[in-house]
């Protein structure tokens, strides 16, 4: 299947199950049902689904910071049987355009230094890194911290 197979909305209550489902097939340290219960309301909570299924979703919010607001993908998960597919790559600008549209200037991300995958994804939409997190899992492992200009890349879409 290619990602048009994919539809991206909005995530709703009713798919809180299915977005914990992937998050703990996902991670080693994944986020309780609650951590997305908290964020229901974020501009950018988006869920893509497929054939009636949530495949993936992203968490991604904004905090005013005078007139140049930051924006934070603060998660982003495809479900392992449907990676590969460009369903990350389309949630990820879905919820960049959604964040542009409420006025977020810059967007900031942590990845694992060891995913490469997500750093090939986040490098390909324009996001440099600034800096390095020590210790910043539970693991131990650390975390890159990454940024990109919604000007820029928007210009560059």
């Amino acid at each position: 299947m290619t990602p048009v197979d994919a539809t991206v909305r909005p995530v709703e209550r009713a798919d809180l199950l299915a977005v914990v489902r992937i998050e703990r097939a996902c991670f080693s340290d994944p986020w309780p049902y609650d951590a997305f219960e908290r964020l229901l309301d974020e501009p950018a909570f988006l869920v893509a689904e497929r054939e009636g299924a949530v495949v993936g979703y992203v968490v991604a919010d904004s905090t005013p910071n005078h007139g140049r607001d930051i924006g934070h993908v603060k998660d982003l998960a495809v479900h392992p049987e449907a990676r590969e597919e460009g369903i990350g790559r389309t949630l990820l600008r879905s919820a960049l355009a959604r964040l542009h549209a409420v006025g977020v200037a810059v967007v900031r991300l942590e990845v694992r230094e060891s995913n490469a995958a997500a750093r090939s994804l986040y490098a390909d939409e324009g996001f440099d890194p600034i800096r390095r997190v020590s210790n910043y899992y539970r693991d131990g492992e650390d975390a890159l911290v990454l940024v990109v200009d919604l000007a820029e890349w928007t210009a560059g879409e």
